[in-house]
Formats: C-alpha cells, sequence, structure tokens
C-alpha cells in the first residue's frame, strides 16, 4: 500500500531497473497485468501495477468528482514519485489507455515513454463525448448507460456472472466480437442482457483468474462507474490542451476484433495517427484475431513489443 496524492493505492511489483508503470482499464485490476511482470522484469525493468483509484485493494473516495482525469494522471506521477524516481515509463490498456496519454500530455517531464493498448492517444473533441454519443444512439450507449446513478450497479450485483460475461463478450474468442452494437444498452433489459455466458472460459482466463477479478470487485463497482460519470467534466479540464499532441516516444497496440477501435471516428484517428503523433515509434500494431483484453490474449506478443519499445529508450 503506497500512500499517493491524499490515497492509498494497492501496487504489486516485480523487478529492478527503470520504472515501469502498467495501468489497468474496466473491469480489471493489477492481476491483469499478470502475463507481463516477469518477461518485463527479466529484460531489465522494475514493474509496478497499481489498482487504480475505485478499484481492487486501493482506496474507493465516495465523491464522484474524485475520479477525474486530473485526480487519475495525479496518482501516477504521485507515485512515480512515492517510489522513489523522478521518471517512468507508463503502460495503459482500456481506461489506463487514457491516463496513460494523458500522463503523456500533461507531464512529458515524467514520463519517458508512453504505451496505449486498445485505446488510441487522445485528440479532444469539439463537444462533451456524453452530449456526442446520447444525440447519436439516443442514449443507448454504455456511456451514458453507465452514468445513470444505480442502473449499471443493479445490472451488476452478481458480480462473477458480470464479470465472466464482460470478459467473453468482448474478447476475440466471441461470436460478433468487434461490432458496433456490443456498445448498446438495451434500455429495459440493461447492457448484459444478451452478452453470453459461456459454460467454458476461453485459453487465455481461467476459472482462477476469475476468482481473483471477482474478488477484488466485491466492494462493487460504484468506484469503477465514476470514471465514465467524468467524461464530459474531462472534455471540460481539458480544455487548456485542446490540439495539443502526445510528445514523448509512444507505442500503441489493438487488436482487429476490439470493439472500441471501431468506435465512431476512432478507425479514421488510427489511419492518421503516424501524421499526428510527432514521436509514435512505428505504426500502430494490429494483433489478429485479438479482442479487448490485449495484453491477456496476446500476451506474447504484447511482451515483445513492450519490451523493444522499452529497451530502445532505455538505451
Amino acid at each position: 500500500m503506497i500512500d499517493v496524492n491524499g490515497i492509498q493505492l494497492h501496487i504489486a511489483e516485480q523487478g529492478e531497473g527503470p520504472l515501469v508503470v502498467l495501468l489497468h482499464g474496466f473491469p480489471e485490476s493489477w492481476h491483469s497485468w499478470r502475463h507481463q511482470f516477469g518477461p518485463l522484469a527479466e529484460a531489465g525493468f522494475r514493474v509496478v501495477a497499481p489498482d487504480q483509484r475505485g478499484y481492487g485493494g486501493s482506496d474507493r473516495p465516495e465523491d464522484v468528482s474524485a475520479y477525474s482525469i486530473l485526480h487519475l494522471v495525479g496518482d501516477v506521477v504521485g507515485l512515480i514519485h512515492a517510489l522513489g524516481e523522478e521518471r517512468a515509463f507508463v503502460v495503459g490498456h482500456d481506461w489506463g489507455a487514457p491516463v496513460a496519454w494523458h500522463t503523456a500530455l500533461l507531464r512529458p517531464d515524467v514520463v519517458r515513454g508512453v504505451a496505449g493498448l486498445s485505446v488510441p492517444p487522445p485528440f479532444r473533441g469539439s463537444r462533451p463525448p456524453l452530449e456526442t454519443m446520447q444525440e447519436r444512439f439516443g442514449g443507448r450507449f454504455y456511456w451514458n448507460y453507465f452514468n445513470r446513478p444505480g442502473v449499471a450497479e443493479a445490472e451488476f450485483a452478481d458480480t462473477r456472472t458480470t464479470l465472466r460475461k464482460l470478459l467473453y463478450s468482448a474478447s476475440g474468442d466471441a461470436p460478433g466480437a468487434g461490432r458496433p452494437e456490443q456498445a448498446l444498452a438495451d434500455p429495459e433489459r440493461g447492457w448484459l442482457a444478451d452478452a453470453p455466458n459461456p459454460e467454458v472460459l476461453p485459453a487465455w482466463l481461467t476459472e482462477g483468474d476469475l476468482d481473483t477479478l471477482t474478488e477484488s470487485f466485491e466492494p462493487g463497482f460504484t468506484g469503477a462507474l465514476n470514471w465514465y460519470r467524468n467524461l464530459d467534466r474531462n472534455w471540460e479540464l481539458t480544455a487548456p490542451w485542446q490540439g495539443a499532441v502526445v510528445s514523448p516516444p509512444a507505442l500503441y497496440v489493438y487488436g482487429d476484433r476490439d470493439l472500441v477501435p471501431a468506435f465512431p471516428g476512432t478507425p479514421e484517428l488510427i489511419e492518421r495517427l503516424p501524421g499526428l503523433m510527432p514521436n509514435l515509434r512505428r505504426k500502430p500494431l494490429v494483433l489478429p484475431g485479438c479482442g479487448h483484453w490485449t495484453q491477456q490474449e496476446r500476451p506474447a506478443e504484447v511482451n515483445e513489443a513492450l519490451i523493444e519499445f522499452l529497451t530502445e529508450l532505455r538505451g
């Protein structure tokens, strides 16, 4: 447990060398990086993965406004300094990717290099994201659904079944993975009403992994959902960085069966990234057959790309 930014964060740690901070997404925990610890430590890095605020063994502030992007970036910067370092490599997946990208955007002096999995670098739109999705999808987009107080919490009351459905349905193993309609919730029946609940988990996810994740969510999903309840506020808070780009060396990796890169406007953004990102070290790496859980579904390819990226920058 580390005191950071006014709260306590639970971390997992392995190895010695330059610091690499691994940031998980929704609905995950530090355990989503279980396949990265050993290889990165063996490659000569000090690897630290926190449960981010609202998750796992870390603190869960009650105030919804305590989950803004500035709080989340503050946690990363504070963690780096609390671990005795001035700078670090920052890697994020899903929600962890926007936190990693924004840490590099807001505090490039602290970030030696940044990598994002699934979610591409941030380019602030002209309108608040919740407002945009409300109009485009009539309130059915899952971001808007998560912003209805208590509704998603009630649907997710059966923690293990919720996680089982979420992890499988967004993976590359699920039929129809990567279709935009997966992001839409039925206004009466909820988001997971039609999500498959597999009898047998895919090879990359064991029942033991699911046990560990289920235990981390026993206090409930409110802390994690509060991240989504700050989307429009984040848009307001980041106005000073309108038009700014991530300047530290960068890497972007995603699966071709991942729903997130198929969001409206995202495919076009990914195509333009090499021209938009001054320090993108290679074209976006696409993993065939991979769904949303990038580092869990394709650990060997992700580890190879990360070690190559980090080792080059360390030199």
